[in-house]
């Protein structure tokens, strides 16, 4: 399960070229992936590196991001445990913690990823967690989240359908669901200080979902 999972994401998931493509991932970023699972991240990270060093990195893309250091958090031991058994020997020496990422302590970050996470969360703790983001992002740092959009119903729908048979599949329990519209989530961000940008993440896929880029404001 660990395996095809890692590999189908890998294959189909748009999310991992954008990560690449929308430059908020740079050389020497310190990047904590709150919801990490199996620490797929990581591992783009760790290719990222690779195919740099064989002189194979597009030119179509930014700069590679090399040199950034990765913390992973994940509430799952089972991920948690594949993830440290895969990854953690690469010489970038990924960290990964099994902890609720609603209480955990935070560390200093220049990007924070909560990739498909926020809606395992009750709504007063997603915006706790997002408050406790805001403060440990550093000046020009930035947030990267990815909802579900529920002005789809259908894809909504097949969404949600999806992210329990998976959790499932992985033999732990299924939470609830707890969706906002996208306008609840632009506000609510708004509100942090953060400046924010939406678009589509669902290119090729059946999904409904968006990517939101929440950057802290450079001051003038």
């Amino acid at each position: 399960m660990a395996y095809h999972f890692a590999r189908g994401k890998l294959q189909h998931d748009p999310m991992f070229r954008t990560l690449l493509e929308c430059g908020e991932l740079q050389a020497g970023t310190r990047v904590l992936d709150l919801g990490c699972g199996q620490g797929l991240i990581a591992a783009v990270l760790h290719a990222v590196t690779c195919v740099h060093q064989s002189g194979l990195w597009g030119a179509d893309l930014p700069a590679a991001p090399l040199r950034c250091t990765y913390q992973g958090v994940d509430l799952l031991p089972t991920a948690v445990e594949r993830a440290t058994a895969a990854l953690s020997g690469l010489p970038s020496r990924p960290q990964f913690a099994c902890a609720d990422v609603t209480s955990a302590r935070l560390p200093a970050s220049d990007l924070i990823l909560l990739l498909d996470v926020l809606h395992y969360i009750d709504l007063p703790a997603q915006q706790l967690l997002l408050r406790h983001v805001r403060q440990a992002l550093a000046p020009h740092g930035s947030l990267l989240i990815r909802v579900g959009d529920p002005a789809h119903p259908r894809r909504h729908a097949f969404s949600q359908w999806v992210d329990r048979w998976v959790v499932r599949a992985r033999g732990d329990k299924s939470w609830p669901h707890f969706a906002r519209p996208l306008s609840s989530w632009l506000a609510m961000l708004n509100n942090l200080g953060f400046a924010v940008d939406a678009q589509p993440l669902s290119q090729g896929t059946p999904f409904s979902n968006v990517l939101l880029v929440a950057r802290v404001p450079t001051l003038a």
